[in-house]
């Protein structure tokens, strides 16, 4: 396939990715937009299509067109990199652990409350994980005399492991 889109250089925080995700943070840049402008333009929330522009979702060729339009992307040419033969990848897009703060920080969360979190599960659903595929995870700001805080709400569906 024809590359249609700039790659940023070496120095960029997207490098790393597929030149189409540059391409759409670049995009998004250009046109001050958020996520969540986007999300909604889309028809899709603002987690998805921030996974998405990492490589890590998928939208409908529909979601794509409406995607294009809003970026000022050729569609023909978003829909060829990331259109219905494109699978997402969705193994962690950084090293383990992280050096980004905002990224270590989350992944410190698991490594200090990750088995009191399990315990509860367990307490309250029994043995089994929380899914992952099946998750909605939604980033809110809540207000404070402190300093605003930041709300993380993963909402997974309860996965029981299967006896036999």
């Amino acid at each position: 396939m024809a590359q249609a889109f700039k790659v940023a250089s070496s120095t960029s925080p997207y490098a790393d990715l597929p030149p189409i995700c540059t391409a759409l943070f670049e995009a998004k840049a250009n046109k001050g937009l958020t996520f969540d402008q986007i999300g909604k333009a889309v028809g899709a929330d603002e987690m998805w299509v921030a996974s998405m522009f990492y490589g890590q979702a998928k939208l409908d060729p529909e979601q794509l067109e409406k995607l294009a339009e809003i970026l000022d992307l050729p569609a023909a040419n978003l829909k060829a990199e990331v259109g219905s033969h494109w699978w997402p990848s969705r193994a962690a897009v950084c090293e383990v652990p992280p050096r980004d703060p905002v990224l270590y920080r989350l992944f410190e969360g698991v490594l200090v409350y990750g088995q009191p979190i399990k315990a509860l599960i367990h307490e309250k659903f029994g043995d089994g994980i929380m899914s992952m595929i099946d998750c909605k995870i939604l980033v809110g700001k809540k207000p404070d005399p402190k300093g605003d805080r930041v709300v993380l709400t993963f909402d997974g569906k309860f996965l029981p492991y299967a006896k036999w």
